[in-house]
C-alpha cells in the first residue's frame, strides 16, 4: 500500500506558489483586457522597488492570508518567517507588474527544463547568440551581491525594465521562492548559485520550440504548478 506524504510544504514552496497563483490570476485578466486587471497593474506598478510597508494601497490588494494559515503540522509560521515570505511576495510581484505593463502574451511563465525561466537565464537570452554581454552580466552579479532586499528589488527592477524591452520571460514563482530564502543566513549565497546555473542553462535552441499561446497555463495563466519549486532545476 502506498503512503501518503503529510509533510508540511517548505515555506519557499508556499512562497513560491502563492506568488504563482496570485499573478497567474491577474495576468489572464490583463491579457482579456479587463479593466480591474488593467488598474491591479498599475497599483503594483507603483510599488516596485519600495518596501511592502511604504505602499499602504498595496496592503489589500497582496493578499498573503493563505501564509498566515496554520499549516499540517499544526505549527503557524513564525513571525520571521511570515515578514521575509510577505516581503517576497510583494517584492515578486510588483517586479510582474513592470514588466508585464503594455505586453501582449504573459510576461509570467513557468520554468521547465526544455525552456528555462530563471532569472540567469532571462538576462542571457537577452545576450547575442555565442556572446557573453559583459555589462549585462554584470547587471545580474550586482543584483546577487545586494546589501538587503531593498537594494535588491531596485537593482532587479532595472533587469526586469530591460526584459520587458526583449519581450523576455520570468517565472515569478520561482523568484519570489528565490527572494525568501536570499534573506535568511546563508540564502544570497544560495540564490546566487541558482542564478548562475540558471545562466548557463538558456540556450537558443530552447527558444525555436512551439510557444503556448497567452491563456495556455505554461505561459502562466491559469493552472497551479504543482512541482516543488526548489526543485526546479535550481534556476
Amino acid at each position: 500500500m502506498t503512503s501518503i506524504s503529510t509533510a508540511p510544504a517548505p515555506v519557499r514552496e508556499l512562497v513560491d506558489h502563492l506568488a504563482h497563483r496570485r499573478i497567474s490570476r491577474w495576468q489572464t485578466s490583463y491579457l482579456a483586457d479587463e479593466a480591474n486587471a488593467v488598474a491591479v497593474l498599475a497599483r503594483l506598478r507603483r510599488g516596485a522597488g519600495r518596501d511592502a510597508g511604504q505602499v499602504p494601497d498595496l496592503w489589500n490588494l497582496i493578499d498573503t492570508a493563505p501564509l498566515h494559515e496554520v499549516r499540517r503540522d499544526g505549527r503557524p509560521l513564525s513571525e520571521r518567517e511570515l515578514m521575509r515570505a510577505d516581503d517576497a511576495v510583494h517584492v515578486a510581484l510588483t517586479l510582474w507588474a513592470v514588466h508585464q505593463q503594455g505586453r501582449g502574451s504573459g510576461m509570467h511563465q513557468t520554468h521547465r527544463r526544455e525552456r528555462p525561466r530563471g532569472l540567469g537565464a532571462a538576462v542571457h537570452r537577452l545576450m547575442k547568440p555565442d556572446e557573453i554581454d559583459e555589462p549585462l552580466r554584470k547587471r545580474l552579479v550586482r543584483a546577487g551581491s545586494a546589501p538587503n532586499l531593498t537594494v535588491l528589488a531596485q537593482r532587479l527592477r532595472d533587469i526586469v525594465v530591460l526584459l520587458r524591452r526583449a519581450d523576455a520571460a520570468l517565472d515569478y514563482g520561482l523568484l519570489a521562492g528565490q527572494l525568501y530564502q536570499w534573506q535568511w543566513p546563508g540564502g544570497a549565497d544560495t540564490v546566487r548559485t541558482e542564478w548562475g546555473r540558471s545562466f548557463h542553462a538558456w540556450r537558443e535552441d530552447n527558444e525555436l520550440r512551439r510557444t503556448p499561446a497567452a491563456g495556455h497555463p505554461d505561459a502562466g495563466a491559469e493552472a497551479l504548478d504543482t512541482t516543488d519549486p526548489i526543485d526546479k532545476d535550481a534556476s
